[in-house]
């Protein structure tokens, strides 16, 4: 953006690639894609989710209305209606959105809405404004796609009766509740491995295998992205989930990059903290979970595990602080919960993996980075995750936030958005190193990617596989069949 001059890295200017950013004008563009066809099935998303809690309330009012003189005095049925009535107003900023959005309207300016980064994206958009790049249609695909969760954000914090409301946590708790048969399996995995707990200590190979397996389970977990899948069953949902050590093994050939073996050696000899950068609720932040716990429990390399959650909704089903609880209370129900109850050798399972857990939250082996209460929008720690910029300047836009991720032995930024985060959403030629990719950031922290491919940005992949991929499958680079799991060391390690 005119924002931003290209300089050397590590200096105190602000750095941008020398490479436009992607941006929908191009009609065979994932970008152009997600204006004209994916946006528009989230936003009504939200506006059917209004519609139907409104239709509720008012037939709830009127099955028990609140009469003077039958116990209350009306003040329910007043509360009842202005919060249909607020409901009504976001239904209309939403309608009015798709309207504006399919015309290539302008972005308008945030409200202040008393919430966090508000003058970033205004003064962001600014610029765009003046570069005649401040449309759906014209502005940078990442800045619009950030713009559009935090404005949607501005609609709920507005208002009395929503203003702690998130419009995507049912769909993330549907979405993992039809991950049944995956999580009973990994549960008994995690089970079965507490009986080897002494011999894999004793034998770092058979170490490196698991973290190995614990990759490609985090890796391929981050199939399950909601504002992606939008008519998908619970069946297709497990098959895009399944952890089968068969599956996995086929699933390599589609690795067009893995570091894994580098990340391993990092951990080895670094602190004794993992950070986790994470993507999606529901089913891929359980296999975060089951990761760190293969970490703490079953490695003498790592005791903490700290994981930085957004603090609004963001991308339909990024992690909130409140998306935690809820994965904890459903493991802790699992015959309530899930579309299919457990055995009960699964359910024993899986008991023994959620009171671990509740127990290293307790005493910091785990751990979020902002408090768990913490409401939606509410400025905190966090704040830099749901803003608009990439991290390639991180060092100047959030250096509090770089120096607590620099006592990290692996830094593990999870899924499609934070990886198009760090390589800036730029039109990168595919063979650039992810080390240049990263601008300023490389060398300040440990860096761990795992990415499955849902975005035009690649890097790191030769041009010859590149070409070949290309050949087999012309979507590669946005279908989610593809990944990468790339990684840049610390510089001085």
């Amino acid at each position: 953006m005119a924002s931003e001059s290209t300089s050397t890295p590590g200096t105190g200017e602000r750095w941008k690639a020398p490479y436009p950013p992607y941006d929908p004008g191009d009609p065979k563009g994932f970008s152009y894609e997600t204006v004209v066809r994916r946006w528009p099935i989230i936003i009504t998303g939200v506006i059917d989710r209004i519609h139907r809690l409104n239709h509720d309330a008012t037939m709830a009012s009127r099955s028990h209305p609140s009469e003077p003189g039958a116990g209350g005095n009306g003040k329910n049925d007043g509360e009842v209606n202005e919060k249909i009535e607020e409901g009504k107003g976001i239904i209309g900023k939403a309608s009015k959105l798709k309207y504006d959005m399919a015309r290539d309207r302008a972005l308008e300016k945030i409200e202040d809405d008393g919430g966090l980064n508000v003058d970033i994206f205004n003064v962001e958009l600014e610029e765009l404004v003046k570069e005649g790049k401040g449309s759906w249609f014209k502005a940078p695909w990442l800045f619009a796609e950030c713009y559009l969760y935090r404005l949607m954000r501005t609609w709920f914090a507005m208002t009395k009766h929503w203003n702690n409301f998130d419009p995507f946590f049912a769909q993330k708790e549907d979405s993992f509740r039809g991950s049944a048969a995956a999580v009973y399996q990994l549960a008994s995995m995690m089970q079965e491995l507490e009986s080897e707990k002494e011999a894999l200590i004793k034998e770092p190979a058979r170490l490196e295998v698991l973290w190995d397996e614990m990759i490609q389970m985090c890796l391929w977990g981050n199939a399950t992205d909601l504002s992606l899948l939008t008519n998908l069953t619970h069946e297709d949902i497990e098959k895009l989930q399944t952890v089968e050590k068969e599956t996995r093994d086929a699933r390599k050939e589609f690795i067009l990059c893995d570091d894994s073996d580098a990340a391993w050696e990092a951990l080895k000899s670094g602190s004794d903290r993992v950070d986790f950068i994470l993507d999606n609720a529901g089913f891929e932040f359980f296999t975060d979970l089951v990761f760190a716990d293969f970490l703490v429990t079953y490695t003498p390399y790592i005791s903490r595990v700290v994981f930085h959650p957004k603090t609004i909704p963001w991308f339909v089903s990024d992690v909130n602080p409140p998306d935690l609880d809820s994965l904890l209370r459903a493991l802790s129900s699992p015959s309530s919960f899930f579309s299919t109850p457990p055995s009960p050798a699964q359910a024993s399972a899986v008991k023994a993996l959620v009171e671990r857990w509740k127990k290293y939250f307790d005493d910091g082996s785990f751990s979020l980075s902002v408090p768990r209460e913490t409401g939606y929008g509410q400025k905190s720690g966090a704040d830099f995750w749901t803003d608009p910029r990439a991290y390639w300047n991180l060092h100047l836009d959030d250096p509090e936030g770089l120096k607590s991720l620099e006592g990290s032995a692996v830094v593990v930024f999870k899924g499609d958005l934070n990886f198009r985060k760090l390589t800036g959403d730029v039109k990168w030629p595919c063979s650039t190193p992810f080390a240049e990719a990263l601008g300023p950031l490389k060398g300040r922290i440990p860096i761990l990617s795992l990415r499955t491919n849902k975005a035009d940005v690649i890097v790191n992949v030769s041009e010859d596989v590149a070409r070949d991929v290309e050949r087999k499958d012309e979507k590669w680079r946005v279908n989610g069949k593809y990944a990468l799991i790339l990684f840049c060391a610390k510089d001085g390690v």
